[in-house]
């Protein structure tokens, strides 16, 4: 019988756990991960919907952002979608929640989104990854759970800003989408002003 801390236990294989509120399947797609946020979510809208009979955009926005967005956006520098069904899954739960508002039922997504000032979900994630990577790079956290986790570029004619990425080769598909891959040519890209910031609210021309 094999042990696990010193005691006697069967470890039981299984296809997904859930930790810290995240569905882990055995594959690490996060599939099941997704769909069950998506559908929290649009239980959520439905349930604002059903709720309120008449709703403004101020007062939509503040639920929304509120109730719904926030199942659709935690721990998502782990789970962040990589496949197009699953892109576009997350997306339509914003998309199908704008209509609730009359004013809005004849525009485009994005013409609603900029009315009401809200940015895409996609966006959301990608911002939130910066976040965390900003974060790490500047030892917010605490460099015993953090420390490893990306690799500077040390290549003296490298050009860029001065926590340069390097990014991981991988034979898998799936790996390139992991966060400490997915986030290195966006986070490359910025100028040495935005990487250096003294804080992630710092504001720069």
């Amino acid at each position: 019988m094999p042990t696990y801390d010193g005691a006697e236990t069967t470890l039981e294989t299984v296809e997904c756990e859930k930790d810290v509120g995240v569905n882990i399947d055995s594959k690490l797609k996060f599939d099941k991960h997704i769909q069950t946020q998506v559908n929290k979510a649009n239980q959520l809208v439905g349930l604002i919907r059903r709720s309120f009979r008449y709703l403004d955009d101020k007062s939509f926005c503040l639920l929304f952002k509120a109730l719904v967005r926030p199942h659709l956006e935690y721990a998502s520098s782990v789970w962040s979608p990589y496949k197009k069904k699953d892109i576009e899954s997350v997306e339509n739960v914003q998309r199908r929640a704008t209509k609730m508002l009359p004013n809005l039922k004849d525009l485009s997504y994005e013409e609603s989104l900029k009315l009401l000032k809200l940015p895409t979900l996609r966006y959301r994630r990608l911002r939130g990854d910066m976040i965390e990577t900003y974060k790490i790079l500047n030892n917010i956290y605490d460099e015993r759970a953090s420390s490893g986790i990306f690799t500077l570029s040390s290549g003296s004619t490298t050009r860029g800003h001065s926590l340069k990425l390097v990014k991981n080769r991988s034979r898998l598909d799936l790996k390139q989408y992991y966060f400490t891959n997915r986030v290195v040519e966006v986070w490359n890209s910025f100028p040495e002003t935005i990487v250096t910031a003294k804080n992630i609210q710092k504001k720069t021309r």
